[in-house]
């Protein structure tokens, strides 16, 4: 592209931003709902919908975890310790298992990291198999069902697949005795061995305290029009390239690392989270699976996210009208990016902000402490009682069996 239509683009651009930052202020206190649909959605109130059972398994499944190495409770795998934490104290729980229509088996799987903080799936099966092992023995609601009325939060790269590079994890598959129960997972690819029918797609943990820390005046001008920051290669784990990301993210940044329209890099500041509210679109593209927290912080911060990962499953998508407040991007089309961002209409931008500065758009993203209404708990919860009640066919006969306890790779049978 020639430098004058550089410069038309640009003052383009620039009074576009500068159109925004006027009327984004100017609607700032009237945040839109869609009417009649996923705004209702959004607040429905869980409780009497549903009663939940919550085993008291053996403090090495989950808190002694927690004590041994406190990061747990700020990756962004967290929410299968805040997710424990909130049951133990909400009124949908229950303490007589005969009444319970869900039971919910709390086992920590994420919590071994690395000296660098990333968690280590390899122990993960086979600790989920002896806590399930564990469950069946010593209560019968398990065998009952063989699961099916029973959940868990598997919030790994590739869910209950428990790996985080792709091939491994389809090799691997979810693991077989969890086929018949229900998973609340971050990882949501449609025609994906790693997410099976009826799994519930949640956002991956983001710390609220830390997210509400960095907010600036909501009538800052959003003067960054495309906003990016993260890996482009991952040199270590891909060093031939294209495998991460798909090419995706590799693309971003050969055609768009010299457009001044772009603000991308790999460095991440201090001011990471001024900076997404100060721009208009935030991308929001695949890495080695097709979720990142970027799109939570992006709603948060009323930054449209651009999300670039073809045939992912969003959370809560029966509630948040994510075609409404994002933009979607094919993987192919990313050398477009600029022109497909730069003809967005600009009441469609407003809109779009406008829909996003709907505070319950932002409390359905994240895990509070305390729990408040309407937040990615609240959002669990409406997903399961929504699949309430069980089909009767999910209670087995007396002596049947329906799960294969010997299936799966040798490793993952060895004692835990």
């Amino acid at each position: 592209m020639d430098k004058a239509i550089w410069v038309l683009l640009l003052f383009f651009c620039y009074f576009l931003i500068g159109n925004l930052s006027a009327q984004d202020i100017e609607h700032s206190e009237r945040a839109e709902r869609i009417s009649g649909s996923a705004g209702d959605v959004l607040e429905d109130n869980p409780v009497g919908r549903l009663k939940v059972y919550v085993y008291n398994l053996p403090s090495k499944y989950n808190t002694k975890r927690v004590k041994k190495d406190p990061r747990c409770l700020t990756h962004m795998f967290a929410a299968e310790v805040f997710m424990h934490r909130f049951l133990l104290k909400s009124p949908v729980r229950t303490r007589n298992p005969e009444e319970a229509d869900w039971f919910f088996v709390p086992v920590y799987t994420t919590c071994d990291l690395t000296p660098n903080g990333l968690p280590l799936p390899f122990k993960s099966p086979r600790m989920m198999r002896s806590a399930i092992k564990l469950v069946a023995s010593k209560w019968h609601y398990w065998n009952r069902t063989e699961g099916a009325d029973h959940f868990f939060v598997t919030p790994h790269d590739f869910g209950a697949c428990f790996h985080y590079q792709e091939e491994k994890a389809i090799d691997r598959g979810i693991l077989p005795l969890l086929q018949r129960a229900t998973l609340v997972q971050t990882f949501g690819q449609r025609n994906h061995v790693c997410l099976k029918e009826g799994s519930i797609t949640i956002p991956p943990f983001a710390p609220p305290q830390k997210i509400w820390a960095h907010i600036i005046p909501p009538d800052t001008p959003r003067s960054i029009f495309v906003y990016f920051r993260g890996l482009f290669y991952d040199v270590g784990n891909d060093p031939e390239g294209g495998y991460y990301a798909r090419g995706a993210r590799a693309s971003v940044w050969e055609n768009f690392k010299d457009n001044p329209l772009f603000d991308i890099s790999t460095e991440h500041p201090a001011t990471y989270y001024e900076d997404m509210q100060r721009s208009v679109f935030c991308l929001c593209p695949l890495g080695w699976a097709p979720w990142s927290p970027r799109l939570v912080e992006a709603v948060v911060f009323g930054c449209i996210p651009v999300i670039i990962a073809d045939d992912i499953v969003l959370p809560f998508a029966d509630a948040i009208p994510w075609e409404e407040i994002g933009v979607f991007v094919a993987e192919e089309d990313v050398p477009r990016l600029d022109t497909i961002l730069t003809s967005i209409p600009t009441e469609v931008i407003l809109r779009k902000q406008r829909l996003l500065a709907n505070p319950t758009m932002k409390q359905a993203m994240l895990f509070p402490q305390p729990a408040n209404p309407g937040d990615a708990f609240h959002q669990i919860l409406n997903g399961l009682a929504r699949k309430l009640p069980h089909d009767r066919s999910v209670y087995l006969k007396a002596g049947q069996k329906a799960l294969n306890w010997t299936a799966g790779p040798v490793g993952d049978l060895k004692p835990w």
